[in-house]
């Protein structure tokens, strides 16, 4: 496999972390069956997006005032 050159955005990567961790958290559970690490992936994704979505919403970030 070549190597790749990949740069994420600030707020592409604290999607990634988010989903990262629920990832992980899912691997470790019983929705694991051992061939589902894709659908767990796009679950984690889908949530972690999800989850920001939310916080945008509820919270006002210093940049964001007026």
């Amino acid at each position: 496999m070549g190597k790749s050159y990949l740069h994420l955005q600030d707020s592409e990567g604290y999607i990634l972390a988010a989903a990262s961790r629920l990832y992980s958290a899912y691997l470790t559970t019983s929705y694991y069956t051992g061939d589902n690490e894709a659908a767990l992936m796009r679950k984690a994704i889908q949530e972690a997006l999800q989850m920001a979505h939310a916080i945008d919403a509820a919270v006002i970030a210093e940049n964001e005032v007026e």
